[in-house]
């Protein structure tokens, strides 16, 4: 028997993880990662994306994250601050949580069950324009102070568009990056050209930020974007022809190539990361102590 594992709240969890898009994880199949060491003995990796700019992808590049680990078979919770709407909530409403970050209560539901979540990677997708807010009330309830303890691990992925403000944004951010993986993301999903960008400038800001790291968002063709977003599944489930009920779809050959290759290129960049490098290899790594 393992230790301290519950069965029935396995049950109850397995249940809770199994969407569209994501692996149907039975409780069976959780202790199988708990005796080969995935997930649960990981540390705990808390994931923010954001922006303070809107209309960059920033919610995109949340989608496209959550995306990835779930084809890496690393299971994730998501947190979607944009109240109450949710964008993010309406492609992964099974792992997501609608949640106002100013909100003592709603903070509570993120961090005091960093521990105990049965998941080990929290992907929090910030409101546009509420990063410095964000990073601010962090700081003031010690979360940057405990991820510098090594409590857990903490990145930000910076999601950034083509204007100087993008420029000014990634120097404002720097108080706060110092003991966690800071992303720039420099997002081209929807043909965006980074024409105010003079590559000296760019490259003079780049510097001042210690440890950063640089990926870019791949363009996706529009109409295929459009076609995934009215479709409201991920996409991966668009890629698979599957619709938002988990049954087959009716979408285009053509453009599930686009989405295909796309998520190929995005991948390719995701890996450069030694933050997606060490959630890989720790979601491998065999467990030290196992119970018959």
């Amino acid at each position: 028997m393992w230790r301290g594992i519950n069965i029935a709240m396995l049950n109850n969890v397995s249940c809770q993880l199994r969407q569209p898009g994501l692996p149907d994880v039975t409780a069976h199949e959780y202790l199988v990662n708990i005796r080969e060491g995935r997930d649960v003995l990981m540390k705990h990796t808390l994931i923010l994306v954001g922006a303070d700019k809107g209309g960059v992808g920033k919610t995109t590049t949340s989608r496209a994250l959550l995306d990835f680990l779930a084809r890496k078979n690393i299971m994730a919770r998501a947190f979607d601050t944009e109240n109450p709407r949710g964008t993010l909530h309406r492609f992964y409403p099974g792992i997501t949580e609608i949640i106002d970050l100013q909100n003592v209560a709603d903070q509570m539901k993120l961090l005091d069950t960093i521990e105990t979540a049965p998941v080990k990677v929290s992907v929090v997708d910030l409101k546009a324009g509420n990063l410095m807010n964000a990073l601010d009330i962090f700081s003031r309830i010690g979360v940057l102070d405990a991820a510098a303890a090594g409590d857990f691990n903490l990145a930000l992925v910076h999601v950034v568009g083509p204007s100087i403000a993008s420029l000014d944004e990634m120097g404002e951010v720097t108080k706060y990056t110092k003991n966690m993986s800071y992303v720039v993301a420099k997002n081209f999903i929807n043909e965006t050209n980074f024409f105010e960008w003079d590559n000296r400038t760019y490259q003079k800001y780049f510097a001042k930020l210690a440890d950063a790291r640089e990926i870019e968002i791949p363009k996706l063709n529009e109409m295929a974007y459009e076609q995934v977003d009215l479709a409201g599944v991920t996409f991966s489930d668009f890629v698979a022809n599957r619709n938002a009920k988990g049954a087959a779809g009716k979408f285009s050959f053509v453009l599930r190539g686009y989405v295909r290759k796309w998520m190929s290129d995005l991948d390719a960049e995701l890996e450069r990361l030694d933050l997606i490098k060490n959630l890989l290899e720790a979601s491998k790594t065999p467990a030290v102590e196992t119970a018959d």
